[in-house]
């Protein structure tokens, strides 16, 4: 049984001199974690959380892509957008166009 949706959360590291944003060190949350709570809430949801590296986004990270709809998003406030992507995109299929990523 595979999954319906893929939600991909960039952990990646950089040193602290790297001359590129890190988006695990934009915010103080476990980002992946919280996306698995939030998901714990809802009954009989298809979606696998996963870690991801690098996914490119930096300076408008955290950054977050969701398949199969390659929809990128930047989690600007967690306590917020997390909720709204899972209960408006993961759930309802639509767009949180507020937290999309400028591509």
């Amino acid at each position: 049984m595979g999954f319906e949706k893929h939600v991909f959360v960039c952990e990646n590291k950089r040193p602290k001199d790297h001359p590129r944003h890190c988006c695990s060190k934009k915010s103080k949350y476990d980002l992946k974690m919280l996306f698995k709570k939030e998901l714990e809430k809802k009954n009989n949801v298809n979606v696998r959380i996963n870690s991801a590296g690098c996914l490119d986004f930096c300076e408008q990270g955290p950054t977050v892509v969701i398949y199969p709809e390659c929809v990128w998003y930047s989690i600007k406030n967690p306590e917020k957008d997390i909720p709204d992507i899972v209960n408006e995109h993961l759930i309802s299929g639509n767009i949180v166009k507020r937290c999309l990523i400028k591509l």
